[in-house]
């Protein structure tokens, strides 16, 4: 039974304490927590959990409550509770490459992953603007959309990590076209929906007002959206989102696609923060994530939730079950 490895993330921040919160689960496949042993070991103390860390190596039985298996990843300083260190930074992005590398190599279904603090990665001097670009170069594929989800909503984007001033000139139609193929293919495969309906978000003000708020809509958007709707695909054209994200407009709907990360993230993590996690479409495996940061003041105080760490989880295991 090949393993779910997990990615405990920023040291210094919440992520090693969710992680010993899947201690609490019984699984179907292992489970792998990529980390420092010692170093949880040490967080586990300071939050008086009764924990059984197994170093894994390759096992295939699952384990019982109380126990969680670690793939050791040695820190290169000791963490102080909350403080960020530039000379840890490798060691969190060696937890991404074990994971997508165990991924590519069929050694694994794929991966969860923890939270990271980008600013502390770039400050140690290695470029890196998130997760879902990471996986993305390290598998080679040219798109991948980012998306997260709530049990009711799911929001898929166009663009994901970019300054506000960049957006509408990445927004083009080969672009768009790459994305919506993407969701729609992974919608149907990974998720099961034969016939998604997806509503997409206009970039401007009511969607453009007819061109008196912008041309995207009616010179980039609207014409690669048409020419899914002459195929039958249920798609809507661009819509103002302050209209869209409504009871009625979302009733039946399956996704939704944003332009950018800050059209549709806020309204679906007023929603469910702390419930909603992050899927990573197009990558050759499978990959989900929390929906928050690190947290960095709950580190070790016992106050960090781990609900989307284990829905993370949850919707990982659900995925390799059906793929």
């Amino acid at each position: 039974m090949l393993p779910l490895y997990i990615t405990s993330g920023e040291p210094a921040g919440i992520g090693p304490d969710i992680c010993l919160d899947l201690a609490d689960r019984i699984d179907d496949r292992p489970v792998v927590v990529l980390a420092d042993i010692n170093m949880l070991r040490d967080r586990a103390k300071i939050l008086n959990k009764s924990i059984q860390l197994i170093e894994y190596q390759g096992q295939k039985e699952c384990l019982a409550q109380g126990q969680l298996y670690v793939e050791h990843v040695p820190l290169a300083v000791d963490v102080v509770l909350g403080e960020l260190n530039p000379q840890n930074s490798a060691y969190v992005i060696e937890q991404l490459r074990r994971t997508a590398y165990y991924a590519m190599q069929g050694l694994s279904v794929g991966v969860a992953t923890g939270p990271v603090q980008k600013s502390i990665i770039n400050d140690a001097g290695i470029h890196f603007s998130g997760h879902t670009e990471y996986y993305q170069e390290f598998a080679g594929v040219e798109r991948v959309v980012m998306m997260l989800a709530t049990k009711t909503l799911r929001v898929a984007l166009v663009t994901t990590h970019l300054p506000l001033r960049d957006v509408a000139d990445a927004i083009t139609k080969q672009r768009l076209h790459q994305v919506i193929d993407i969701l729609i293919h992974d919608l149907k495969t990974k998720f099961k929906i034969n016939h998604p309906r997806i509503l997409v978000c206009g970039l401007n003000p009511h969607a453009g007002e007819g061109g008196y708020l912008g041309h995207e809509e009616i010179d980039t958007i609207n014409p690669v959206l048409e020419s899914y709707r002459v195929q039958g695909i249920d798609m809507s054209l661009s819509m103002p989102a302050d209209t869209l994200f409504t009871v009625d407009h979302l009733k039946d709907t399956d996704a939704v696609l944003a332009m950018y990360h800050d059209q549709g993230l806020p309204v679906l993590k007023s929603q469910g923060f702390g419930e909603a996690i992050n899927i990573t479409l197009g990558l050759p495996f499978i990959r989900t994530s929390v929906d928050h940061g690190t947290a960095l003041s709950l580190a070790g105080t016992g106050l960090a939730k781990s609900s989307s760490l284990h829905v993370a989880v949850d919707l990982a295991l659900d995925l390799a079950r059906s793929n």
